[in-house]
C-alpha cells in the first residue's frame, strides 16, 4: 500500500485493539498498526494464530518498535469477559478479527461457531460500549451470498448463507448495524473475499486453497481440488485488506455520529480485488511459478463451498478511496516465496 500521511497521522499514539491479532489477517493487520505508531492490544487464545506470527513485536524478540509503542499481547478468548474488559479499557478503535473461519468445521462443530462468532462478537460489542470504544470494525465475509448467480456481488444483494460460518457472519453484520442503532458505537462491516498471503496456514486439513497449493507444489506434489476445479474465487491479496481496514478505521473520524454517516452504522462494503480466477487457473499459475510439472487431483466436491465468486468494489471505492494495489501474480510469487522461506 503506497504510504499515506494521513493515516500516520490519524494512527500515531492511537490506543486500538486487535480481536484475533495472532491471526493471519490480523497479525498482518497489527504490524501494520504499530508501524504506523498505533499503541496496539492484541487478544488472541492462539486456537487459530500463533505468537510466530508476532514474534517480532513481543519482548525479546529484538524489535525496538513495539516497546516504544506500548504493544500489549493478552493470550485469551473473547468469550473470557474479565481478559476482554481489561483490553478495551482506553481504547478507541477495535478492528474485530477473532473468529472460527472454516466452512466445513462450521458444519462438524455448529455449537463452537455459534459460541465464538456470535456470542463472542456480541460480547466485544456489550464490552465496547461500556468501555467507551468509539468504533469496532468487523471482518465479515463473501460467503454470506451463497451460490447465487449473479456476478459481481453486490452489497444490496439479498444475502443467502449456505454454512452455519455464514449465517455466523451475517449475525455479525446485523449486531454491528444494531449497536450503532441503539448504542451509537461507530461500526463498519468489510466483507472479505478469498484473502491469501503470506504467514496463512497451510498446516490445517480446511486450509485456504492458495495455502493448500502452495504446501503441494513446494513438496514435489500435485494440488487436490475440490470438484472439477470450474469453481472460480476473487483472489485478494491480504496487504489489500489491511488498507481497507487501516481506511474503514479512520474515515470521517472517529468522533462521527452514526446516525450522520450511514457507512458508520454497520455499513457493509466488500473488499476484493474485483475480478475472480479459476482454482484450476490458480493451480497452473502457482505451479509456473514454482517451475514444476504437477497436474491437479480431482476429489469430490465439498458440501457448503460456494462455486463463484467475485465482487463489485464500487462502494468501498466510493465510500473508503479503497484501492487493490497487488495483482494476483504478484501476490501468488511473494506468498510463495515466504513459504520457501520457512521451508529453508
Amino acid at each position: 500500500m503506497p504510504a499515506r500521511p494521513d493515516l500516520a497521522a490519524h494512527y500515531r499514539d492511537l490506543p486500538v485493539l486487535v480481536t484475533g491479532g495472532a491471526g493471519f489477517i490480523g497479525s498482518h493487520l497489527t504490524r501494520a498498526l504499530v508501524a504506523l505508531g498505533a499503541r496496539v492490544t492484541v487478544i488472541d487464545d492462539l486456537s487459530g494464530g500463533s505468537e510466530e506470527n508476532l514474534s517480532d513485536l513481543l519482548p525479546g524478540a529484538g524489535s525496538t518498535i513495539a516497546p516504544s509503542h506500548g504493544f500489549r499481547f493478552v493470550r485469551a478468548s473473547i468469550l473470557d469477559c474479565d481478559a476482554l474488559e481489561q483490553c478495551c479499557r482506553g481504547v478507541a478503535l477495535v478492528f474485530h478479527e477473532a473468529a472460527l473461519a472454516s466452512v466445513p468445521a462450521s458444519i462438524e462443530q455448529p455449537r463452537r461457531y455459534l459460541d465464538v462468532n456470535v456470542t463472542g462478537t456480541q460480547q466485544l460489542l456489550e464490552t465496547a460500549v461500556r468501555c467507551g470504544v468509539r468504533r469496532v470494525v468487523f471482518a465479515s465475509s463473501s460467503s454470506v451470498y451463497g451460490d447465487q448467480p449473479v456476478l459481481p456481488k453486490v452489497e444490496n444483494q439479498m444475502p443467502d448463507p449456505l454454512s452455519p460460518y455464514a449465517q455466523e457472519k451475517l449475525t455479525g453484520e446485523h449486531l454491528m448495524r444494531v449497536w450503532a442503532l441503539c448504542y451509537g458505537l461507530g461500526t463498519v462491516c468489510l466483507r472479505y473475499f478469498n484473502i491469501f498471503g503470506p504467514g496463512q496456514r497451510a498446516d490445517s486439513a480446511y486450509a485456504a486453497v492458495v495455502a493448500a497449493f502452495a504446501s503441494a507444489l513446494l513438496k514435489g506434489r500435485r494440488p487436490s481440488i475440490f470438484g472439477d476445479g470450474s469453481a472460480s474465487r476473487d483472489f485478494t491479496f491480504v496487504d489489500d485488506v489491511v488498507q481497507a481496514n487501516l481506511l474503514a478505521g479512520s474515515i470521517h473520524g472517529l468522533d462521527a455520529p452514526p446516525a450522520q454517516e450511514p457507512m458508520l452504522a454497520g455499513g457493509v462494503m466488500n473488499i476484493a480485488r474485483g475480478d475472480r480466477v479459476t482454482v484450476l487457473e490458480l493451480a497452473r499459475l502457482m505451479a509456473e511459478i514454482v517451475g514444476i510439472d504437477a497436474p491437479p487431483e480431482f476429489k469430490p466436491p465439498r458440501f457448503g463451498d460456494v462455486l463463484h465468486s467475485q465482487a463489485d468494489i464500487s462502494r468501498a471505492r466510493k465510500w473508503l478511496g479503497y484501492e487493490p494495489h497487488t495483482s494476483v501474480r504478484d501476490g501468488l510469487k511473494a506468498t510463495l516465496d515466504w513459504y520457501r522461506s520457512i521451508r529453508d
